[in-house]
């Protein structure tokens, strides 16, 4: 079950360097991830990681309850609906969505696109490490749809 997504104000923080090279790589139903900075660096404020991910990859239209996004593109292109409305995203762009807004997101172009995603509160990183974990093969759609609905995550 998911811990809430509560902030310590009072809890220590140091400084941190993550190289490029470093990160907890994971590959979640094919949305390939790095996270560089969780919850538990961050005294539970933010969640950082980077996506690179080819042409098709994306996630289905979804809400969050607890959660706000920042994407931010490096490289490529992403297609992002929010609310309806479609925006192609390229290098330099960013969006933020915050919690309760519908939205999906898509890679698009002939390249693959990397961002760097900012989720706040942090918390949900436990989610993507779930998610890691189920076995290789068919996705089980249920189970997909438990973990995520622990965390506040709705498919609509």
């Amino acid at each position: 079950m998911a811990k809430d997504n509560l902030i310590d104000e009072t809890a220590p923080t140091a400084a941190k360097i993550i190289t490029a090279q470093q990160g907890l790589h994971q590959n979640i139903l094919g949305d390939i991830q790095k996270i560089k900075l969780s919850g538990k660096d961050t005294a539970g404020r933010f969640t950082i990681f980077e996506n690179d991910n080819p042409p098709g990859v994306g996630i289905p239209l979804h809400v969050h309850a607890n959660e706000d996004e920042v994407f931010r593109i490096l490289e490529g292109e992403m297609e992002f609906i929010v609310e309806g409305s479609t925006s192609v995203l390229k290098a330099g762009d960013t969006i933020f969505l915050p919690r309760q807004i519908p939205h999906s997101f898509k890679v698009v172009g002939e390249q693959n696109a990397k961002a760097i995603v900012t989720i706040i509160p942090s918390g949900i990183e436990e989610m993507f490490t779930q998610l890691n974990l189920l076995p290789a093969g068919p996705p089980d759609m249920k189970k997909i749809l438990d973990i995520c609905g622990s965390f506040g995550i709705t498919f609509l």
